[in-house]
């Protein structure tokens, strides 16, 4: 009983430590990937490395924290054509976007920060609005979400 106690404590206290933790999807943003209500898990920003196209990050947003998919890298430039997506005036393959907003928007430079946009994109806020995030505001990357070849 003696011992039971202070593992408990120090359980509790490296807790905040932990390499995965759960997050609950709220939201359509990144349906049909994703959807509102689901349990997933995250792997820790200091243990998932710099974030890559297509993954689907935790993101401390200007609106709160996030889940969104990395689509922009550092000093790239996109923009949007008719609803695609463009990168250095190629067309992006986006094999997970089940909804797109025809219309042309852009372009965005991302300096030393990282475009982040919602699957969903009819009902995501996202970098469209906010612009490039540093990887500061990166809090987890998703584990076992879907992403293009």
């Amino acid at each position: 009983m003696r011992i039971g106690i202070p593992l408990a404590a120090l359980a509790l206290a490296l807790a905040p430590l932990a390499v995965v933790r759960p997050v609950r999807v709220a939201g359509e943003s990144m349906a049909p990937a994703l959807k509102p209500g689901q349990v997933r898990w995250l792997l820790r920003s200091w243990a998932a490395g710099d974030p890559e196209r297509f993954q689907v990050w935790l993101v401390d947003s200007p609106d709160g924290p996030a889940l969104k998919r990395v689509v922009g890298l550092p000093g790239e430039v996109l923009d949007q054509r008719r609803g695609d997506l463009w990168l250095n005036e190629v067309r992006l393959d986006e094999p997970h976007v089940d909804f797109v907003e025809r219309g042309d928007a852009g372009p965005w430079t991302c300096g030393s920060g990282y475009l982040v946009l919602g699957d969903n994109r009819p009902e995501s806020r996202d970098g469209r609005a906010w612009g490039p995030l540093p990887r500061a505001r990166f809090t987890g990357r998703l584990l076992g979400a879907r992403t293009a070849p």
